[in-house]
């Protein structure tokens, strides 16, 4: 059998508070959605935004992180997959479909006061990874402005093409 592949990566602000819940058994549970952006161009030769509406759910140690550390605003890095359930509708009878985002890993890229507490935290929970969560726990959260919080890098020496190994 052909290999086959389920996974979603978002790039997005989150559009509300998620909402938290607890299973019988404890385990947390997250809802939210995540908002992203395409610009193009119309035939007018003006830009347009056109907005896509992502429903979320994440689990147990992520669903902990995002109800610490996510509100409205929060600028996200999610993998996932994606996951269509299907119910029948109490008053109606009819069946109901709903497809969301399982997150596997999340980065919260918002500093703070940005809509997010905690820029550059990562769930870490994808690929074997354990110990939940810390500063630096991806590459994609590592903070390399000054600290004057100018957006000069680290060591503010010019990179020549000597400097490149390749």
């Amino acid at each position: 059998m052909a290999k086959t592949v389920n996974k979603v990566i978002l790039l997005g602000n989150v559009g509300k508070d998620p909402e938290i819940r607890a299973t019988a058994g404890g385990s947390f549970v997250a809802s939210f959605s995540l908002a992203t952006t395409d610009r193009s161009k119309d035939q007018s030769g003006n830009w347009t935004d056109r907005t896509e509406w992502h429903n979320l759910v994440a689990f147990q140690r992520t669903a902990e992180i995002i109800r610490d550390y996510v509100k409205k605003g929060s600028k996200l890095y999610v993998e996932g997959k994606i996951q269509t359930r299907s119910w029948d509708d109490k008053t109606t009878g009819e069946k109901k479909y709903r497809t969301e985002i399982i997150v596997n890993d999340i980065a919260l890229l918002s500093g703070r006061g940005e809509g997010g507490e905690g820029g550059g935290y990562s769930s870490g929970s994808s690929y074997g990874q354990s110990g939940g969560y810390g500063r630096g726990g991806s590459s994609s959260g590592y903070d390399q402005r000054g600290p004057s919080g100018s957006d000069d890098l680290v060591g503010s020496t010019e990179i020549t093409d000597d400097d490149i190994p390749f």
